[in-house]
């Protein structure tokens, strides 16, 4: 019997697999959530770092004004995720508005099957045909509509693809417009690979068939605003954000008792001596 290899996105036993998450200030509690569903269902390692703007302008690594398109502080920033991978392996970038519902080892396995020539591929994502219904987003942003729109909420970097160490470096993520990125424009088409829809499933766009377990989301993407923007409280898949949330709060409770539970501990000993 010939047994086929393993999906060669992950990295080496033993390394997690890179996680970079776009961050906006007015979205922390939209990060922390997406964070804690990410490791939530991982069956592998996981580093799930945020991408903030503040910290890659300290550093010198973006210097781009902010213009009148870009809803969120990582409009830009995504397309540094080769570069703060260090060129090597397979890393993934998606928005902070996630909800991940399965095991990000099935994402990399979809975008790579056992035996595929990974290699090839700069970049793997959901291939949307998009076209949003209303005129703004989240807390009143600008919906700006464009060619391959959504596809780069969440994208599978090979890190180490020449085009992409070659495109993809902090000057060019801080000069090229925006075209250029958001449309893949330094690939060709072949280089592209694509994963099935329920890994970017967007809300209000993209619909369950009750007959077709195959269109049950794994990965929620709350495009046009969240639960945690008042204007969306309601909106589809609300239920599921919400619950996710609610956990990681009583989780951060429970910490918090526990560290003040030591605390008073301490200063009882100290007390004491």
């Amino acid at each position: 019997m010939t047994v086929s290899p393993p999906s060669p996105l992950p990295p080496p036993a033993g390394e997690p697999f890179r996680v970079f998450v776009g961050y906006d200030p007015r979205e922390h509690e939209a990060y922390e959530v997406c964070r804690r569903s990410l490791l939530r269902h991982a069956s592998i390692p996981l580093d799930v770092r945020p991408v903030r703007q503040a910290d890659l302008r300290a550093a010198g690594l973006y210097w781009r004004a902010r213009g009148p398109t870009e809803s969120t502080e990582f409009s830009f920033t995504r397309f540094l995720t080769p570069y703060l991978a260090g060129y090597r392996g397979w890393a993934l970038f998606v928005d902070c508005d996630f909800l991940y519902l399965a095991d990000l080892a099935e994402l990399l396995a979809a975008a790579a099957p056992p035996g595929a020539d990974a290699a090839r591929l700069a970049v793997a994502c959901v291939k949307h045909e998009y076209q949003p219904a209303e005129a703004t987003k989240m807390d009143g942003a600008i919906q700006t509509v464009y060619p391959r729109k959504n596809w780069s909420s969440m994208v599978l970097y090979n890190c180490a693809h020449p085009k992409n160490v070659a495109a993809l470096t902090p000057h060019a993520v801080s000069t090229q417009i925006g075209a250029f990125l958001h449309r893949f424009a330094w690939l060709d088409d072949d280089e592209i690979g694509e994963v099935p829809f329920v890994w970017n499933f967007l809300v209000g766009h993209n619909r369950v068939d009750p007959a077709d377990p195959d269109t049950r989301p794994r990965a929620i993407h709350y495009t046009c605003g969240g639960p945690w923007f008042e204007r969306y409280r309601d909106c589809e898949f609300a239920d599921l954000w919400i619950r996710e949330a609610e956990e990681l709060r009583a989780e951060k409770e429970k910490l918090k008792l526990l560290e003040d539970k030591d605390a008073d501990q301490e200063d009882k000993n100290k007390e004491g001596n």
